[in-house]
């Protein structure tokens, strides 16, 4: 059992290191910016160590996903930036082991290099699944964790947005018009009975819960289809950690979440159980997965497993939080500003304002850090390939096809480094076409079917090439 606060001391201790430009700040007409933060913890024999973090609170609208192009972050909430810069803090371990060479001397404290004779053993054990040809994996002996500052969006945090309302009533969704969404969500087909046929709802109807939403947003806002962090975090129970190149590489076995910590004034304990657990008593919409036939389809696609995570609580907050800034018993309303206009249209101004400024860290990576703004390098124009930050798409991929070309391949794992070291293919060919990760999207297609029901793809961006 790791302690919470233990946890939360760590991630908070990394971001306390980083410049004043990397945090929200007081501007000029006094508004204090807010900011959600998130962090994954690494423990291991050496301890507590955070290894990646991550700030935001913003995503692209899906009418803007085509110019992507690997260049702007589609969704840059702080839980999903960080484990986005927990992939490239794995794809860097994997490229420092890869450039010291199969001599048996390569070292890290988080990943190893997986030889031949590890995977006859698995084969002795039955577990030959699991292998897959990825070269590297994350050490047995480290368990990994994350922090969260707020509530993760969506069903995680409904009670806590119902109890904050005046009128607890459920918030209506505009009708989107033709064009506003990908074709896919115009009409989506209904995945139970009790099911909304409107397009994903984001903190509206609170008579629904256990549902897939997507990012919440102002009602006047461009619609956008990107998943809520709680529904992301829920299907990281399954497919782990890793996103789609990093499994391409290393195994999943090791790499899942074993606890979140929120703080204690974030945590709604009927919340949580029912959108991440597995237990039928406690309404858990994961408990589906547990059925043997699910679990061995699982299985089955590549040595997937559903992993439940505990969901722990610190009494620590993150100085940037709305209720560091304003305590419950200030005397200011705690209500986030979203522009300027607000500001103008009441009376009496709020204290607080939301953050444009994104921030992404990792251990092995940059000592400061990057600053985002609308998905890319803070500075730099939206969709300019020079503000690709180091953990899009685009500069992902670029890594994935460095640490392949450092090493010498078995003939058995040679589709590795045709697939990511392909100038030919497409993104989307790799993520959604290619057999290296077949296994891991019939994961997800299962947890979508059994348990997350509802869910519509975001989908565009994905059909650039690495020259």
């Amino acid at each position: 059992m790791v302690d919470g606060d233990a946890i939360a001391s760590a991630v908070l201790e990394e971001f306390s290191k980083l410049p004043a430009k990397r945090k929200p700040s007081v501007r000029d007409n006094g508004l204090h910016e807010w900011v959600p933060m998130a962090g994954i913890v690494a423990k291991g024999p050496n301890g507590l160590k955070c290894v990646a973090l991550a700030t935001g609170m913003k995503c692209l609208p899906a009418s803007k996903l085509p110019q992507a192009n690997g260049v702007a972050i589609h969704d840059w909430h702080a839980e999903i930036l960080a484990i986005r810069a927990f992939n490239r803090f794995i794809l860097e371990e994997c490229k420092r082991l890869a450039l010291q060479g199969d001599d048996g001397a390569s070292q890290s404290d988080f990943i190893y290099r997986r030889i031949t004779a590890q995977h006859e053993n698995q084969g002795q054990q039955g577990t030959a699944g699991v292998w897959q040809g990825q070269p590297f994996a994350w050490r047995e002996d480290v368990s990994l964790h994350m922090y969260c500052s707020e509530a993760p969006c969506g069903d995680a945090s409904m009670e806590l947005i119902m109890a904050a309302q005046d009128d607890a009533s459920p918030w209506e969704v505009p009708s989107p018009t033709p064009g506003d969404l990908p074709a896919q969500a115009q009409a989506p087909t209904p995945a139970s009975a009790d099911a909304t046929d409107t397009p994903l709802p984001g903190r509206a109807y609170f008579s629904q819960l256990g549902i897939v939403r997507r990012k919440p947003s102002r009602g006047d806002a461009p619609p956008s289809l990107s998943k809520s962090c709680s529904d992301k975090l829920a299907l990281k129970q399954v497919t782990s950690l890793l996103s789609s190149l990093t499994s391409a590489l290393v195994s999943p076995a090791n790499a899942y979440l074993s606890s979140v910590i929120l703080p204690a004034s974030q945590y709604s304990a009927v919340a949580c159980s029912r959108c991440f657990s597995s237990s039928s008593a406690d309404g858990g919409r994961m408990a589906p997965l547990l059925d043997t036939s699910v679990s061995a389809k699982l299985e089955g696609a590549g040595g997937y497993v559903f992993r439940e995570f505990r969901v722990e609580t610190t009494k620590m907050e993150f100085a940037f939080s709305r209720r560091a800034i304003l305590p419950p018993n200030n005397n200011s309303s705690s209500t986030e500003l979203t522009d300027m206009a607000d500001v103008i249209k009441d009376t009496k101004p709020k204290k607080l304002i939301a953050s444009n400024l994104a921030t992404s860290w990792t251990l092995n990576g940059p000592r400061d850090g990057e600053g985002l703004v609308g998905g890319v390098l803070q500075g730099r124009k939206q969709f300019d390939i020079r503000g690709a930050s180091l953990v899009s798409r685009r500069k992902m991929w670029t890594l994935a096809r460095e640490v392949c070309s450092m090493m010498a391949l078995d003939d058995d794992d040679s589709e590795i480094k045709q697939v990511l070291g392909s100038t030919d293919l497409v993104y989307d060919e790799i993520k959604d076409g290619s057999s290296l990760l077949e296994g891991r999207r019939r994961a997800k297609e299962e947890t979508k079917r059994v348990a997350l029901k509802g869910w519509v793809r975001n989908t565009g961006g994905g059909s650039f090439k690495l020259e």
